[in-house]
């Protein structure tokens, strides 16, 4: 199966080459209404899936994540729109040099090629990964979760016939309907069809793909993320930060998971948290029981998980480099925050916590690709090379040179 798709992707991108970034544009915007047109057969389809869900016992978190609302709906048709009005990240000239005299070198922006794409859950990501991959040139092979089946098929019909419409191969989005293990192993092996694999999803599916895939993969990772209230924070500030970070959609990867307090200000600080983060389960260190003897205990597990759900874990810490420690010891090295009025101390933070997304006095749940600007994000790469943070077009591109000569010869 892999090896058919793959081959009907490649072909499909030596047809699209000539097409011009207007052409794509034009296309996801009839994309964003066709998505728009079809709003009944997705919620329908979502709803066969969240069904499912129900009775397979799915906990409230994942549900959250699969469900698909009107407003989510409209959530996809915009994000293809805003897509589409972002500069097209090909054939940019990122280098130029005359490297002999007449001899020109130019380093420009191409399509990475054909990417397969694995993900759970979030049908959404179908519209999101499938229009960002078109606008940066490339074909895209979808593998989502069997949870989220008929939504994913629903969507990914939806853009194909658009796409149709639109003058451009439907073979440019395809959506693997086959849920079996075999398949999903054929897509990690087939490294004479797929460019490159992009995982998104929760640590189980991040690990298998990178102990069984001879494809390249760009990893995105969990999100263990933390936020540090420092001595020097502006506690009136730090309550609805917090509160947004966990509160506001607890099963996502910015959502934060550890809460780090300065003893100097856990006293007064932590029952005002405690308060405002009601319907959440606090799970705190010997020093945190103390303050708020009613919570629970937290183990270094607790420490190291990401929850994706209406628990934080919570820890008194003696400095800002005690906090710092915590974080390289459990961070995920996705997004962590610093609430604090002192400089010095934002500037100590930001420089020594290595993750992807460093933050001061505000909320983790900015690391996403629509709220940098980028129309969307394939994922949150949690890794160093090529790719690191949100990934928008520019992280959907490779390079290639070209020299320009009257002649030369070495």
């Amino acid at each position: 199966m892999i090896e058919h798709m793959g081959k009907r992707a490649k072909y499909a991108l030596r047809e699209s080459i000539h097409k011009t970034s207007e052409e794509i544009d034009g296309a996801l915007m009839k994309m964003a209404q066709g998505i728009r047109d079809n709003q009944d057969v997705i919620l329908k389809a979502n709803a066969e899936d969240m069904r499912l869900a129900h009775e397979s016992g799915m906990n409230k978190a994942m549900q959250d994540r699969l469900l698909l609302t009107p407003e989510r709906v409209e959530g996809m048709a915009r994000g293809l729109e805003a897509t589409a009005k972002l500069p097209s990240p090909l054939n940019k000239v990122l280098w130029e040099r005359e490297i002999r005299e007449g001899l020109v070198a130019k380093k420009v922006s191409v399509p990475l090629g054909v990417i397969g794409f694995i993900y759970e859950s979030r049908p959404n990501v179908s519209a999101e990964a499938g229009g960002l991959c078109f606008k940066a040139g490339n074909s895209v092979i979808l593998k989502g979760g069997k949870e989220a089946f008929y939504s994913n098929r629903s969507i990914v019909d939806s853009l194909r016939a658009s796409m149709k419409e639109s003058g451009f191969s439907q073979d440019l989005i395809q959506l693997v309907t086959d849920n079996s293990r075999e398949v999903t192993r054929e897509l990690m092996m087939a490294t004479e069809w797929i460019d490159v694999l992009i995982p998104r999803g929760g640590p189980g599916l991040i690990k298998s793909v990178l102990e069984n895939a001879r494809v390249p993969v760009i990893e995105t990772g969990i999100g263990n993320c933390h936020i540090y209230v420092d001595a020097e924070a502006d506690l009136l500030k730090a309550v609805p930060i917090i509160v947004n970070a966990k509160m506001q959609r607890p099963s996502v990867c910015n959502a934060v998971e550890t809460l780090l307090v300065h003893q100097d200000v856990a006293g007064e600080f932590l029952p005002k948290v405690r308060e405002a983060l009601s319907g959440v389960e606090l799970r705190g260190c010997k020093k945190t029981v103390k303050i708020l003897p009613d919570i629970q205990e937290a183990s270094m597990e607790d420490f190291a998980t990401e929850f994706a759900d209406l628990i934080l874990a919570i820890k008194v810490v003696g400095s800002v480099d005690e906090a710092i420690e915590h974080i390289r010891e459990y961070g995920s090295g996705h997004s962590d925050s610093i609430l604090t009025e002192n400089r010095n101390h934002a500037s100590k933070f930001t420089r020594e916590v290595d993750s992807a997304v460093v933050y001061v006095n505000a909320s983790t749940r900015f690391t996403d690709g629509g709220e940098f600007g980028f129309g969307g994000e394939i994922g949150i790469s949690t890794q160093k090379l090529h790719a690191r943070g949100p990934m928008g077009l520019e992280e959907l591109t490779s390079n290639k040179y070209i020299l320009e000569g009257k002649g030369h010869t070495r």
